[in-house]
């Protein structure tokens, strides 16, 4: 018997439990705990962030069962491998700490930044490296225009596998240049020191576990987690059926112009692999919705895999092994690293989506409705009058689709923002200048069928002072779609009223623009595609949405084809 066999024979099922879980769980810990000790909201409520820890190659091993999809599918596995190839692993030390928000390796917009810290075999630094910890954080500020980017130049600091720290000592000359490239240092630096002992407190406690087990019972059973994740999303696979499928729909445009920006995806099952090709995906674009190859095409296509084939699997690299990419350089998922990507993340919602819309006939029972897949957000920035800027952000929660056992949820985030979360009303006031005057449920959003698509909402605001206004509405033209019969959904819409001039006017892609303090800004946010065809929707679930304002009387004559009593009672289907 060979000496690896002695060892997988060691590592008995309650055992390789034991570690499995104690790897995930150290990583909730630590998202937690950053919860707690962030100073920027964007972190402490709106969870822009996600936890995650790599063996000593850079392969995903766990990551928190929260956090962003876009960073859960490996962003902090691509950092470490960076630095791995820069340094070298006879260059990196117990107590070193690495950030990496460079476009060349994230291929995200430079405030998403991974900062990592290696993991060594005894608790007090001694022995080999086994790992490494990493949190990536979007940093709330880091310079760079606050308008419209040409190239990834214009939007702030590049950091490329930086040591913040080397042996355990801070690079007090890296904190100076943060600190000096940022318009909010105090939040940045806060936020930063969060990360930062997130990645040491993290880092402490997979090596107990590695100290408690043994270093060799612990590396193989991450070989064995990896492992038993690639087989288990093999024989996911193999329940699909085999063959190509394919669909297409389009974003409004790139925020420069105004052609529509074709979304355009094939998916391949075969035998236990599955194969996302984005050949027909949209060329590169000059405005700033680009990502590259690994932090956009692998990122949307992994976050649909899991939707998809692997939703209750934990995320690390053996779940991902099946998983074939086609992205041929040069689109708006695998663009150069000098491309405008600001905005990368606003096609996300609809390529994945589109992934999924695209096996609709393969799996009926799977597949939902589109959802409203746009950010639907806002940027309000500034000086206050004492002075100090602002720069903060809200968006909108809309509709998801329906399936084929229940109506549509939500407001909820869209599929590429996982459990982040609306900011306090309370808070955002507090933060910004502006006053929430209303926010409710919108009637008739969703999407008819036989069951019916989520709702989004509609949001007011008054603005308090005089600021600068930057939107990123999208899915005006092309909603959420319905499927196997079922019908669209209502778009959302972001409006901007002077009453004094007695003036709407749409705002769905501003750059910068002046907004004066007393306007009215109104946030619609969209529904989610109905499933199935609308005659097979019960009669008395029609009347349950009309009298709980889910649908108005319109809504139901015209989305559903009933009639409706003086009373508000449905009386016949016409």
């Amino acid at each position: 018997m060979t000496q690896s066999s002695e060892i997988r024979d060691a590592i008995d099922p309650i055992t390789l439990e034991v570690i499995r879980h104690g790897l995930i769980s150290t990583t909730n810990q630590i998202d937690a705990n950053i919860k707690r000790t962030a100073f920027s909201p964007y972190i402490y409520e709106y969870n822009d962030f996600a936890v995650g820890m790599t063996d000593i190659k850079g392969r995903l091993v766990a990551q928190c069962t929260g956090g962003m999809p876009p960073f859960v599918a490996d962003s902090v596995g691509t950092a470490v491998r960076d630095g791995l190839e820069i340094y070298g692993l006879e260059r990196l030390h117990f107590g070193d700490v690495i950030v990496c928000n460079h476009a060349a390796v994230q291929g995200q917009h430079l405030n998403n930044t991974v900062m990592y810290t290696p993991i060594a075999e005894r608790l007090d630094g001694s022995g080999r490296l086994i790992g490494f910890f990493a949190i990536n954080v979007h940093w709330i500020d880091i310079g760079g225009t606050m308008n419209n980017s040409h190239d990834i130049f214009m939007e702030g600091l590049q950091l490329r596998s930086i040591k913040m720290w080397s042996k355990g000592e801070p690079n007090e000359e890296v904190y100076r240049i943060i600190e000096n490239n940022s318009r909010l240092p105090t939040e940045l630096l806060g936020d930063i020191q969060a990360q930062l002992a997130g990645c040491l407190l993290g880092r402490d406690l997979i090596a107990a576990l590695a100290v408690k087990y043994g270093t060799a019972t612990f590396e193989r059973a991450i070989d064995i987690i990896l492992d038993q994740a690639e087989a288990a999303a093999r024989q996911h696979i193999r329940d699909l059926p085999d063959g190509e499928y394919e669909h297409e729909t389009w974003l409004d445009n790139d925020g420069q112009g105004d052609a529509p920006i074709p979304i355009k995806v094939r998916v391949i099952i075969r035998g236990d692999e599955m194969t996302v090709d984005y050949t027909g995906i949209a060329e590169q674009a000059k405005g700033s919705i680009n990502s590259g190859y690994h932090g956009g095409g692998l990122t949307t296509a992994r976050v649909a895999f899991r939707y998809l084939v692997a939703p209750d699997e934990p995320a690390n690299e053996g779940l991902f092994r099946p998983l074939n990419l086609i992205l041929p350089e040069g689109k708006i998922l695998s663009a150069d690293p000098t491309a405008p990507m600001a905005n990368y993340p606003m096609p996300f919602p609809t390529v994945i989506d589109a992934v999924i819309k695209a096996l609709e006939k393969a799996l009926p029972e799977r597949v939902t409705g589109g959802h409203f897949a746009t950010h639907s957000g806002f940027r309000l920035f500034g000086r206050r009058a004492n002075g100090r800027p602002f720069n903060g952000h809200d968006s909108g929660h809309g509709g998801w689709g329906a399936c084929a056992t229940h109506d549509g949820s939500g407001p909820f985030r869209t599929m590429a923002h996982g459990d982040t979360r609306l900011i306090p009303i309370e808070l955002q006031e507090r933060l910004l200048p502006f006053r929430v005057e209303s926010i409710a449920l919108r009637p008739d959003s969703g999407g008819a069928g036989k069951f019916r698509g989520g709702l989004g909402f509609a949001k007011t605001y008054r603005i308090l002072e005089d600021c600068q206004l930057q939107t990123n509405l999208d899915r005006t033209k092309h909603p959420a779609w319905g499927v196997l019969g079922g019908k669209q959904a209502r778009p959302g819409s972001v409006v901007v009223i002077d009453e004094i001039a007695g003036t709407t006017t749409p705002k769905y892609k501003a750059h910068g623009e002046p907004l004066a303090a007393g306007s009215i800004l109104i946030l619609e946010t969209g529904g989610g595609g109905g499933y199935g065809p609308v005659e097979e929707r019960d009669i008395a679930m029609i009347q349950g949405d009309l009298d709980e304002g889910y649908i108005t009387t319109d809504g139901a004559v015209t989305d559903y084809g009933v009639a409706i009593d003086a009373k508000g009672r449905i009386v016949r289907v016409t």
